[in-house]
C-alpha cells in the first residue's frame, strides 16, 4: 500500500494571458479571468466544510471580464512621458506640469519616464485602460498612479515590457485618501504579460477602495505596510507575484459588508514575505489553485470568518500561526506549514494561545465546541510542523478524507492535536506525533479506527516508528523532531483489534511528511501492543 497524494480540482478558471500587437491595428486582448462564483447575499457565518466554489459563491463576484480587457490598437491614445512633463496623441488626457490626468474612458498607452504623477479622473461610464509600455513613474510626494474616479480601471502590462511605479515617503494619512504607489478608488484589474515593480515607500504597494483582480503579469511589490490590498476583495487568478511587505502581504479589509472583505488565490505563483500576515481577510481567505509560498511574522493565512484550502500548492515556511480562522476547511491541494505557535488554529479570536510554551485548552472558546468553531478536513495532503499545537480547534474537528501528518511540539505545554469539542475521524489518513503531556486522540465514537501510543521517554529525531497488524506493517513514520506520542488513523485500522508498535524497520512506498503506508519490519524492535480505539488515562492514548 502506498500513500497517495490527493489534489482536488477547482472550477474557478484563470484564462491565458498575453498582450500582443500593441502597435498594430489588430484587436488586442489583455489577459483575463472568469469567475466561477455567483453574486449572492451571505451572512457573516461561513458554511462549515464548504469547498472553494461554495465559499466564493457566498462572496461578491469578481468584477473582471474578458470584455473589459479587450480593445482595438487603433483606438489607443499614446502618452509619452518625458521627465517632468508628457505629450498625448489624442483626446482624454490633460497635462499640467508633471501631473498627467486621464479624464475619459478609453485606452491609454504610457511609455517613457515621469517624475510626477498619473491620475485617472473619469466621471463617465466605461472602462479606463492604462497600458504600461516600458513606463517608469516616480512621485516624491504622493501615489505614482492614482485612480481617483472611474467606472472601472484596468492596468495592462504590455507584453515583454518592464515598468515601475514608485511613490513618496509620507502622504495618505486622511480617510479615503490615496495611500498606495498604485491606488484605485474603483474596481481595478491588473493584466498583461509584462513586468511591473511597485515600491510603496509610505504605506501600501497596491491598494484601493473596491475590488482588485490580478489575472497575469510579473508583479513585484515592496511596501512599508501592506503589499497588495483591496478593500472589497483581492483575487489572484494568474501571474507571478513577489511581495515583500512590512504589514500584510495580501489583504482585504471590508468589515462592513458580509459578502466582501475576502482574499482568494485561484491561480498563478506567489512568493510573499510579510511583517504581519501572509494573507489577511476580513471575511474569507481562500486558496483554490496556483502556487503559494509564505514567510510571515504573524499568521500565514488568516480569515476572520473562514479559511479554506481547496487546491493548489501552499507552503508556509514561517509563521506564528499557520492557518487561522473560526471555520477552517482543508478540502484539497497540498498544504505544508511550519509555525512557531499553532500550525492550524480554529479560534474566535477572543483569547490567546499563550505561545508555544503554554496556553490552556479552550483559551479562545467559552465552551467546548461552542460558537460554531470547526476544523473540517475532507481532502488534500497536509503536513504540519509546529512548536505550539499542530491541529488546534477550540471547537470541533471532523476528518472525512485526505492525508494529514503532524509533527507537533516536543514540549508538554502543547500537543500535536488539541480539540476542545468533538474529534471525529471517519476517513482519510491521519498521523499526529509530538509530546505526550497534552496528547489528544480521536473520540471513541469515530467511525474510523485509530491507535494511540505514548512512551515513557522521548525518542529523538530520526527515529522510525512502525504500526503493524500481525506480520503486516500498516504504517512507517520517520520523526523529524523529538516525540513521545504517536496517534495514527486510517482505513487499515479496526477499533478493538490489537496492533504492535515497533521502532526501526524501513518504509515502503511513497512518503508524506515522513509517513508511508507500509514497509518492512525485518530490522525492527517491538515496543509493545495497543488496542485500537481505546483511551487510557483520559482522552490521550495508552502506553505500549
Amino acid at each position: 500500500m502506498t500513500l497517495t497524494r490527493i489534489t482536488a480540482a477547482v472550477s474557478a478558471a484563470a484564462l491565458a494571458a498575453v498582450l500582443t500587437g500593441c502597435g498594430s491595428d489588430a484587436t488586442t486582448t489583455a489577459s483575463s479571468a472568469s469567475s466561477s462564483s455567483t453574486t449572492t447575499t451571505s451572512s457573516a457565518t461561513a458554511t462549515p466544510g464548504a469547498g472553494v466554489d461554495a465559499v466564493l459563491a457566498e462572496n461578491q463576484e469578481s468584477h473582471a471580464s474578458a470584455e473589459d480587457l479587450e480593445f482595438s490598437a487603433s483606438d489607443v491614445v499614446d502618452v509619452t512621458l518625458s521627465g517632468s512633463t508628457a505629450t498625448a496623441s489624442g483626446d482624454g488626457v490633460d497635462v499640467d506640469g508633471a501631473t498627467v490626468t486621464v479624464t475619459a474612458p478609453g485606452t491609454y498607452r504610457l511609455s517613457g519616464e515621469l517624475a510626477g504623477q498619473v491620475v485617472v479622473d473619469s466621471a463617465a461610464d466605461g472602462v479606463v485602460r492604462i497600458v504600461l509600455d516600458n513606463a517608469a513613474i516616480t512621485s516624491s510626494t504622493t501615489s505614482a498612479l492614482a485612480v481617483s474616479a472611474a467606472d472601472e480601471a484596468v492596468i495592462v502590462l504590455a507584453d515583454g515590457t518592464t515598468n515601475s511605479l514608485t511613490d513618496g515617503s509620507s502622504y495618505g494619512e486622511g480617510e479615503g485618501e490615496a495611500n498606495a504607489a498604485l491606488y484605485s478608488a474603483a474596481d481595478l484589474t491588473i493584466a498583461g504579460d509584462g513586468a511591473l515593480t511597485v515600491k510603496g515607500n509610505s504605506n501600501d504597494g497596491i491598494g484601493g477602495q473596491d475590488g482588485l483582480v490580478i489575472t497575469s503579469g510579473r508583479v513585484t511589490v515592496n511596501a512599508v505596510d501592506d503589499g497588495i490590498r483591496g478593500k472589497d476583495y483581492v483575487r489572484v487568478q494568474g501571474g507571478t507575484l513577489a511581495i515583500t511587505a512590512g504589514g500584510d502581504a495580501l489583504k482585504s479589509d471590508n468589515v462592513e459588508e458580509p459578502d466582501r472583505g475576502y482574499v482568494a488565490v485561484l491561480g498563478g505563483s506567489i512568493d510573499a514575505t510579510a511583517g504581519d500576515d501572509g494573507i489577511s481577510a476580513a471575511s474569507d481567505a481562500v486558496v483554490g489553485g496556483g502556487s503559494l509560498t509564505i514567510a510571515a511574522e504573524g499568521d500565514g493565512i488568516h480569515g476572520d470568518v473562514s479559511a479554506t484550502i481547496g487546491g493548489g500548492d501552499t507552503t508556509v515556511t514561517k509563521s506564528g500561526e499557520g492557518l487561522e480562522s473560526r471555520i477552517v476547511t482543508i478540502a484539497g491541494g497540498t498544504l505544508d506549514i511550519t509555525s512557531s505557535d499553532d500550525a492550524v488554529n480554529v479560534s474566535d479570536g477572543s483569547g490567546s494561545s499563550g505561545g508555544p510554551g503554554g496556553g490552556a485548552p479552550g483559551a479562545d472558546s467559552a465552551a467546548s465546541g461552542a460558537s460554531g468553531l470547526i476544523l473540517t478536513i475532507n481532502g488534500g495532503t497536509t503536513t504540519l510542523s509546529s512548536e505550539g499545537d499542530g491541529l488546534d480547534s477550540n471547537g470541533d474537528l471532523a476528518m472525512t478524507g485526505g492525508t494529514v501528518v503532524v509533527s507537533g511540539p516536543a514540549t508538554n505545554g502543547n500537543g500535536a492535536a488539541d480539540v476542545d469539542g468533538s474529534y471525529l475521524v471517519s476517513g482519510g489518513t491521519l498521523l499526529t506525533a509530538g509530546s505526550s503531556g497534552m496528547a489528544v486522540a480521536p473520540d471513541a465514537e469515530s467511525e474510523q479506527g485509530w491507535v494511540s501510543a505514548t512512551f515513557d521517554s522521548a525518542y529523538a529525531a530520526g527515529t522510525v516508528v512502525q504500526i503493524a497488524s500481525g506480520d503486516e506493517v500498516v504504517a512507517t513514520w520517520t520523526a523529524d523532531k523529538a516525540f513521545s506520542s504517536v496517534i495514527f488513523s486510517s482505513a487499515a485500522i479496526t477499533n478493538g483489534e490489537t496492533y504492535t508498535v515497533l521502532t526501526g524497520g524501513t518504509a515502503g512506498g511513497t512518503t508524506v511528511g515522513g509517513l508511508a503506508l507500509g514497509g518492512s519490519s525485518s530490522a525492527a524492535t517491538e515496543l509493545g501492543t495497543v488496542t485500537a480505539g481505546q483511551h487510557s488515562g483520559g482522552r490521550g492514548g495508552g502506553r505500549p
